[in-house]
C-alpha cells in the first residue's frame, strides 16, 4: 500500500469533472452554431460535413459522460479505502487514477482536435 495526500486526489478528479462539464457546455453550443449553419443550405456536400460534426459532437458528449461517470465512481471508491485504511491507498487505486488521467487528457485532445476542425469549418466562404 501507498500513503498519499487523497485530498490531492480528489481535487483532481473535481477539476477533471469540471473541465468536463464545461466541454460538454462547449460542444452543446458548438452544436446549436451547427445547426444554425446548416439552416436553409441545400448543398450535399455541405450538408454531409454537418452530419460528420453533428455525429462527433454528440460522440464526444456521450464520451465525456462515461468518462465523468467513471471518475465518480473512482473518486467514491478512493474515499471509502481511505476512510477504511486510515488514507492508505492501494496501488489499484494509483493505477486508476493514471489510467482515468490518461483517458482523461486523450478526450482533452480529441475535443480540441474537433473545436479546431469545427472552426475551420464554419470559418469557410
Amino acid at each position: 500500500m501507498v500513503t498519499t495526500d487523497t485530498t490531492q486526489l480528489n481535487r483532481e478528479c473535481n477539476s477533471w469533472r469540471e473541465n468536463l462539464r464545461s466541454y460538454r457546455n462547449e460542444l452543446g453550443q458548438l452544436r446549436d452554431q451547427l445547426t444554425e449553419m446548416a439552416r436553409n443550405q441545400n448543398d450535399k456536400e455541405l450538408l454531409t460535413e454537418v452530419e460528420h460534426y453533428h455525429n462527433q459532437f454528440y460522440i464526444q458528449q456521450i464520451n465525456i459522460h462515461d468518462l465523468k461517470q467513471a471518475i465518480k465512481t473512482h473518486d467514491r471508491k478512493m474515499q471509502l479505502e481511505a476512510g477504511l485504511s486510515e488514507n492508505h491507498l492501494s496501488s489499484e487505486i494509483f493505477s486508476e487514477h493514471e489510467q482515468l488521467h490518461q483517458q482523461y487528457s486523450d478526450l482533452e485532445q480529441t475535443i480540441t482536435e474537433l473545436r479546431q476542425d469545427f472552426r475551420n469549418f464554419s470559418a469557410r466562404p
